[in-house]
């Protein structure tokens, strides 16, 4: 492997590192108000929608396909279930709908 790739690949990985390891160090031992913990709790589900729901409308195939994901990412994230879980759980739907039609 040359040199310079190793090198990329390196610092690629810093780059990506210390955004994830800043906040940890920063609010070690920090207490947030009730309600930036409430907001900051939120923000997965609010990416997750972001990123999904534009797919859900570009569907090509079977338009069902998005919609019947989409509602049970909804719902399981409704009954506040973790963002892996509403994830999966879509996923799962998806595959059991896949084999039966």
């Amino acid at each position: 492997m040359d040199n310079t790739i190793l090198l990329i690949i390196i610092g690629m990985g810093i780059v990506t590192y210390i955004p994830r390891m800043l906040p940890l160090v920063v609010f070690n031992g920090v207490k947030m108000p009730p309600f930036l913990q409430g907001v900051l709790k939120n923000v997965p589900f609010a990416t997750l929608g972001a990123l999904i729901v534009p797919g859900i409308f570009f569907i090509h195939d079977n338009i069902m396909f998005g919609i019947i994901g989409a509602l049970t990412a909804f719902i399981v994230a409704y009954l506040g279930a973790n963002v892996i879980f509403v994830v999966l759980s879509s996923i799962l739907v998806l595959t059991l709908y896949s084999y039966l039609f």
